[in-house]
């Protein structure tokens, strides 16, 4: 096996003291053009690459941050990353992006693996309803921005969408098709996400003098396309079957619309359907899927946004930063999963 090459191995090679190639690699204007050419000639015929992990110890602060989101498997959260990574990448940082799997087990794990690599900061959607694997956390005094949950209780930023208005937007919309009768596929109800779009549906319920009976849920264990399918084959199974459902978020929508589909229901004209996030597959399904749309890549970016203004202060920069509740606003948007009731 090739032993590595160390800066000791450049200094021998371009005859000059340690001290110099790390004044090469680190500040180089302070030194003269002549020495700097041997030195990188070296540095390019040994092949040396610098330890960043080294550096980052020397330095006591990392270029990588952290984000940890329930399901990567999920395009809502691909986005997110997307927005977090344009953001960091603009300011020199990279982004070390961890699955929790809605595991709040798997959370604790990766957040003490952000803390053992002492990254810059996090980003995090939490799975654990409880809050203790962000109280272990604070502990390392690494800052962490909340995203997609309203940081209640806690004085860390956040970067969230009004649920309740989403939950509402989806649900009035029905109502204004003209269905009375709406199931509710939920998802798992420890998450704030799954209860505030919960609030938000009956809360346009009420506006139309509609009781909550008409809300008829169906709680999943987790947010993905198989749930939605299993969600679909208990409405099958209902007596007193809805005419329309509203979704926790696209995938089990477009579960559901699978389930509808083998089961030869038509949709919309046996049953309404509206999801949640507007994933790109959302428009692409057999059926358009209408979906209550989020800001995903642009809620990323926010949130890396606001980490980077608090570590900046951290290491001492001049802007004062002050932890806030960032809230966007969701927007229907309308396809034909959803048309009016016959």
């Amino acid at each position: 096996m090739a032993q590595s090459v160390g800066i000791k191995d450049v200094a021998r090679a371009a005859g000059v003291s340690v001290g110099t190639v790390s004044n090469v690699i680190n500040r180089p204007d302070t030194v003269a053009t002549e020495t700097r050419a041997r030195v990188q000639s070296a540095i390019d015929r040994l092949g040396y690459v610098r330890s960043e992990s080294a550096r980052q110890l020397r330095a006591g602060r990392s270029r990588i941050m952290g984000l940890l989101v329930l399901d990567m498997g999920n395009p809502f959260f691909v986005d997110v990353a997307r927005g977090a990574e344009r953001a960091a990448r603009d300011a020199g940082l990279g982004v070390m992006v961890c699955n929790s799997a809605q595991s709040a087990g798997e959370e604790a794990e990766y957040l003490s693996l952000f803390a053992e690599q002492r990254v810059r900061g996090v980003l995090l959607t939490p799975a654990d309803a409880t809050g203790r694997n962000i109280e272990t956390f604070r502990r390392h005094n690494i800052p962490f921005v909340l995203v997609d949950r309203v940081a209640e209780g806690t004085t860390e930023c956040s970067v969230s969408v009004d649920d309740v208005a989403g939950g509402a937007l989806a649900v009035r919309h029905l109502v204004d098709a003209g269905h009375r009768s709406i199931a509710y596929v939920s998802g798992p109800p420890g998450l704030n996400q799954v209860r505030d779009r919960r609030t938000g549906a009956l809360n346009a319920l009420a506006e139309a003098g509609l009781g909550p009976e008409c809300l008829r849920e169906l709680p999943t264990e987790r947010l993905d396309v198989a749930a939605g399918r299993d969600a679909g084959a208990r409405l099958l199974g209902l007596a007193d079957r809805p005419t329309a459902v509203f979704c926790a978020n696209d995938l089990l929508a477009l579960g559901v619309l699978q389930a509808m589909y083998a089961a030869g229901i038509t949709v919309p004209d046996d049953l309404a359907i509206v999801g949640y996030d507007d994933i790109e597959f959302a428009a692409a399904a057999a059926v358009p899927l209408t979906s209550v749309r989020q800001p995903a890549v642009t809620m990323g970016a926010l949130a890396a946004e606001l980490l980077l203004e608090e570590t900046e202060e951290l290491e001492g920069g001049a802007k004062r930063h002050e932890h806030r509740r960032v809230v966007l606003q969701p927007e229907l948007v309308v396809r034909r999963s959803s048309l009016p009731a016959r």
